[in-house]
């Protein structure tokens, strides 16, 4: 997910670095545009390095540099990427321009040529805030759908006090991400989730695993990250790249996996275990490769149910109990299996799949699943598995609710 960030000519353009920081934690990607003001405030270096992007300042080609085609249509370019422009501080003069179609540099230009979401913080003196030329430009545009975030009131910068002040980063970022279709509605939770396979060592050369490829526990990891979260994401051997914002812990075995879900445990108000984990590991692996003379034949025993063992440790204070969500693939008696699972382990909520059907669920970007509480049952037909990733965090959502304790609650 894509968002550019315009930075507009005012004293609070220092404050959007710290809204690219805000935006990455959550996932997003973020293309920064400068007008020439805004650079009299805070150099485009400040803001490259922070976005690992190039930061956009003039509509053409600078000096010493040949025109080109892709610097004449960059904007349309950098318009059909974004999934939400957001201008933050917007100052009187470009709301005028945005309210009256100007297009006299790449960011009015951008806004015209965008149909993504529009989000403005506006920052300026109060009596220009004020000033019935900007509060009609300003209802101009929520007419027109843009997200308009109102500026706090205070002490401001030219010594004056009332609203003009940008409005606080939190607001900023809420009403962006609301625009991109993505609540803030996990604000305050920690979401411990365990993605991919493990693999049990038999010999140097060759390991038991199976076929997860971690997609569903990393799509939930993003999900939880654009939620508002702070992500803890336990990963088994995979290729997919993680949210760059998710603290990720890389495991290998399923003791090695035990592990690191203990040692993090106490540090999460939501567990989603998704991983796959082996349920037999060899008793007595070979410390040398084992040649092919003779049938080969394995002496296998159980791994410890990490699941179950979470469930032993779950947190249980008043002030802020876990959520506890196990994820159960199953080829038959599906919703029979997957109850005695939700009241065996103690869990708040399962999320079963038939992994016999064709299509879906392991190592593919589809699933279809059900998911258990112990009040409600909610099918989700075939879908990618980003969209089940978003309906089982309503859920956990929904039982957060219930439990009738707000994110912030003992933070």
């Amino acid at each position: 997910m894509k968002v550019a960030l315009g930075v507009s000519g005012g004293i609070a353009a220092y404050k959007a670095a710290e809204i690219v920081r805000l935006l990455q934690e959550r996932g997003v990607q973020v293309q920064v545009i400068m007008t020439r003001a805004a650079q009299e405030f805070v150099r485009p270096l400040t803001f490259a390095a922070l976005s690992g992007q190039k930061v956009i300042t003039e509509m053409f080609a600078g000096e010493n540099v040949e025109p080109n085609i892709d610097s004449a249509v960059e904007h349309i370019a950098v318009a059909q990427s974004i999934d939400a422009l957001l201008v933050a501080p917007a100052t009187a003069d470009l709301l005028a321009k945005f309210a009256q179609g100007i297009a006299s540099d790449f960011m009015t230009t951008l806004y015209l040529a965008t149909t993504a979401p529009v989000v403005v913080a506006p920052a300026m003196n109060v009596n220009m805030w004020n000033h019935p030329a900007t509060r009609t430009n300003v209802e101009i545009l929520k007419a027109r759908g843009v997200r308009v975030v109102e500026p706090d009131e205070g002490y401001l910068a030219c010594g004056m006090t009332g609203p003009g002040r940008l409005a606080d980063n939190d607001a900023i970022i809420a009403a962006t991400m609301e625009a991109l279709g993505a609540s803030q509605d996990l604000t305050g939770e920690t979401v411990l989730i365990t993605a991919g396979p493990t693999r049990e060592k038999i010999d140097p050369v060759r390991y038991l695993t199976n076929r997860s490829s971690g997609r569903m526990g990393y799509a939930l990891a993003e999900a939880a990250l654009r939620r508002g979260a702070r992500t803890l994401l336990i990963s088994g051997p995979t290729s997919l790249t993680p949210p760059g914002a998710a603290e990720v812990t890389r495991v290998e075995s399923a003791e090695e996996m035990r592990q690191a879900v203990l040692k993090l445990l106490p540090e999460a108000t939501i567990v989603i275990k998704t991983a796959a984990v082996s349920d037999y590991r060899p008793k007595s692996p070979a410390s040398q490769k084992i040649k092919r003379t003779s049938p080969m034949s394995l002496d296998l025993e159980p791994t410890v149910d990490i699941l179950a063992e979470v469930a032993r440790h779950k947190q249980t204070q008043i002030a802020r109990p876990q959520i506890v969500v196990g994820f159960a693939a199953e080829t038959e008696n599906v919703l029979e299996n997957a109850r005695k699972k939700l009241a065996s382990k103690s869990l708040d909520a399962i999320v079963v799949n038939d992994v016999s059907q064709e299509g879906v669920g392991f190592d593919s970007e589809r699933n279809a699943v059900t998911i258990i509480t112990h009040g409600e049952v909610v099918e989700v037909p075939e879908t990618t598995k980003w969209e089940v990733a978003q309906r089982v965090l309503d859920q956990v959502v929904h039982l957060r609710k219930l439990q009738n304790i707000p994110a912030s609650a003992g933070k």
